[in-house]
């Protein structure tokens, strides 16, 4: 049974560069992230081999339509056999109740969380496409209604999950991308924190990307992760 918190994200442009670097690592040891540009290069075929593989997979995807529409996506994916995928919070509530209704139905029914507010926006950002309320409170407002749809829970930046798990509790799922070892650059994420604070905070799982896939040795480096977490739990 896979217990690790990690999920790389597997930030590649095809399915050459993925399997390369997953053929590295241990499906025991960590699941995978699929976002946009690969799925869309690669589509479905490239889930099923790395589950076959023996890999649990996010399908990172979005979704944000028209409730009907996003409910017809999510069966889709789990009939894929993904093990999470995720929605925008944004969408609404009838969207995010389509989406776990359409779930619900399957024999096996993935995760579902709720994007709340991307870890590359700043408060300016917000302000910017008229969300004014401040990162932290449009975060929980996200969060409120994901739990009150019945998804499982959120993603959301490392700095907002200790209140969202105050105020939530252990059952509801907090994914955290933006997550940067000591040392490592931020690149285009605002708001980070490392492995080690961001599950002191009380992170479920850690979405991490270059640190691990852009490293010599990407399985040394996801050993080094755990290490850091071990050392401070």
């Amino acid at each position: 049974m896979n217990n690790s918190r990690v999920i790389v994200s597997l930030d590649f442009p095809g399915q050459a560069e993925t399997l390369l670097l997953t053929a590295k690592l241990d499906p025991k040891r960590c699941r995978l992230k699929i976002g946009m540009e690969l799925f869309t290069r690669c589509g479905p075929p490239l889930i099923e081999k790395l589950i076959r593989d023996g890999y649990d997979v996010f399908l990172d995807l979005k979704y944000h339509d028209i409730p009907n529409t996003v409910a017809a996506a999510c069966t889709a994916a789990a009939d894929l056999g993904v093990w999470m995928l995720n929605v925008h919070a944004s969408g609404g509530r009838e969207m995010q109740c389509a989406a776990h209704e359409a779930i619900s139905k399957h024999s096996k029914p993935p995760l579902l969380v709720a994007v709340t507010v991307l870890t590359s926006m700043s408060q300016t950002d917000l302000d910017e496409i008229g969300m004014n309320s401040p990162v932290d409170k449009q975060v929980l407002t996200f969060a409120k209604m994901a739990k009150e749809t019945g998804l499982d829970g959120v993603v959301c930046s490392a700095q907002e999950v200790s209140q969202l798990r105050n105020q939530f509790g252990v059952d509801f799922c907090l994914v955290t991308p933006g997550i940067r070892p000591d040392g490592a650059s931020h690149n285009d994420q605002k708001r980070v924190m490392t492995p080690a604070e961001a599950v002191s905070a009380g992170s479920d799982y850690l979405v991490i990307g270059r640190p691990i896939t852009r490293a010599k040795d990407p399985l040394e480096s996801l050993m080094a992760i755990e290490k850091e977490i071990r050392d401070n739990a």
